[in-house]
């Protein structure tokens, strides 16, 4: 089309400005902090780095997991030994499940479907239907004292690190059958998949190292020797990096996931646990325990940007 006067042209401009102007913001995504010490969950603004709202869930809240519509918390309390559901727009618990003794780390699995809670003292991971809140299956360790209960890429298996042994069990979700258990070194607790499945790294927190498996052949293919009380784990989105937090240094690591190499070290608060990234990889959110703060880290250039004060004894992060 033709403008018959530079004033049309003028015009059509100051409409699509206009347009662009009125067009809402895309919000930041929220980080959710269960509190153990205090009973609540504080709510972070992505954007701000600011906690917006307290939500009171559960006495002892630990693990944590969100919706993949973000409508629904899913929290293990510690307390009464359930799962606790907790829909986020009528700010309000909706289901309770029974887990048993001293439940630990909650995980969604990658479609949404299920939920995986490991349960410390009943030695057990407990299957749940993600949508009717209703238990699926229990699925006895071989190890001792579930924490972790991670999902691999596919979801078709739950990865189970053994606080108090040395193994991995490998449990598949459609016969909850065990088909391996892998040797990963003292005291297993973090889990994080690469994006496209085909490793896993794992943190022997008394060993001081991280394990890595190759997810097809389900062995341990490297040992990587790491911080003092290694413990969580995450992946970064693009697949490169592999944050791992010390709890006996104060630091969360950096591994080069392609040569297996720790690059670089980033100071955050006192007994640094578990951890969750923003969407887009630029912002990582670590739980400090014993100093009561989140501490974010620019992922760029591996530097804390802010310390932002929770509740009681941060057990670790969720963001969807």
């Amino acid at each position: 089309m033709t403008l018959r006067s530079p004033r049309v042209a003028v015009l059509m401009i100051a409409i699509c400005v206009g347009a662009l102007a009125m067009a809402p913001a895309r919000a930041a995504p929220l980080a959710y902090v269960p509190n153990e010490g205090s009973g609540s969950i504080s709510v972070i603004d992505t954007a701000t780095d600011r906690v917006r709202e307290t939500l009171r869930v559960g006495t002892k809240p630990r693990g944590i997991a969100v919706s993949l519509d973000g409508k629904r918390l899913f929290v293990s309390d510690q307390a009464s030994g359930a799962l606790i559901a907790y829909d986020l727009e009528r700010g309000a618990e909706i289901a309770r499940v029974a887990l048993g003794a001293s439940p630990e780390a909650v995980y969604l699995s990658p479609d949404g479907k299920w939920l995986a809670a490991a349960v410390e003292e009943a030695n057990e991971v407990v299957l749940i239907d993600a949508a009717t809140l209703r238990e699926s299956r229990r699925v006895r360790m071989r190890g001792k004292n579930p924490e972790h209960a991670v999902f691999s890429r596919d979801g078709g298996q739950v990865y189970v690190s053994a606080e108090d042994g040395d193994t991995i069990d490998i449990v598949d979700v459609a016969s909850g059958a065990i088909s391996a258990s892998l040797k990963v070194g003292a005291r297993p607790r973090g889990i994080g998949f690469l994006p496209d499945g085909s490793k896993a790294f794992v943190a022997a927190e008394l060993a001081n190292q991280v394990a890595v498996i190759d997810v097809a052949r389900q062995e341990v293919v490297a040992r990587i020797p790491a911080g003092t009380r290694s413990n969580g784990v995450l992946v970064h989105p693009d697949g490169n990096r592999v944050y791992v937090t010390a709890g006996g240094d104060n630091v969360v690591q950096v591994i080069d996931a392609r040569t297996n190499a720790i690059v670089a070290r980033i100071d955050v608060g006192r007994r640094p646990w578990n951890m969750a990234i923003t969407p887009d990889g630029r912002k990582l959110y670590v739980a400090c325990g014993r100093s009561n703060v989140v501490a974010v880290i620019d992922t760029a250039t591996n530097a804390k940007i802010a310390d932002i004060a929770v509740g009681d004894l941060p057990w670790g992060v969720a963001i969807r």
